[in-house]
This record gives C-alpha cells, sequence and structure tokens, in this order.
C-alpha cells in the first residue's frame, strides 16, 4: 500500500485580503489524482465548501488549530464494491 500525498493550500491570507479564494480551491481539487489529500487552510471552518466537495466524492475531517485557523482534511470517499 502506497503512502497518499498531500497537497496543501493555504487560503487564510487571501481572505485577509479580501480575495475570494474559491477558484483557488477548486483549482486544485481539479488536479488532485486518486490517492491524493486536500488539506485546506482556512479562517473558519468553510461549511458551505464541504457541500460542494461532498457533491464531488470528498469526505472531510476538520480540526481547529486556533481561533483563526481551521484544518481542513478532504479525501476521496472509498468507493465500496458489493
Amino acid at each position: 500500500m502506497q503512502k497518499q500525498a498531500i497537497i496543501e493550500l493555504d487560503v487564510r491570507e487571501d481572505l485577509l485580503l479580501k480575495k475570494e479564494p474559491f477558484d483557488k480551491i477548486m483549482g486544485v481539487v481539479k488536479t488532485l489524482e486518486k490517492d491524493q489529500v486536500f488539506v485546506l487552510h482556512a479562517p473558519f471552518n468553510p461549511t458551505p465548501l464541504h457541500k460542494v466537495l461532498g457533491r464531488k466524492g470528498f469526505q472531510y475531517e476538520t480540526e481547529k488549530i486556533e481561533k483563526k485557523h481551521w484544518k481542513v482534511t478532504y479525501s476521496k470517499k472509498r468507493d465500496v464494491e458489493a
């Protein structure tokens, strides 16, 4: 079994500068390969993004690091074969 590659993106500064990071996030998501994991650093829990990526087959785990630092790990849901 090979180790999953982790792709990280920190959008805290973008949001601090009032830049909308959605296109940047989706650009990273588009490039993810099957076994890669996407780690997003944001100043809040990006609940709407969970729903968007959930529809694209991702599951997530959140971790509050500090008051304005959330780490969200997105990975592809494992297909269950019958």
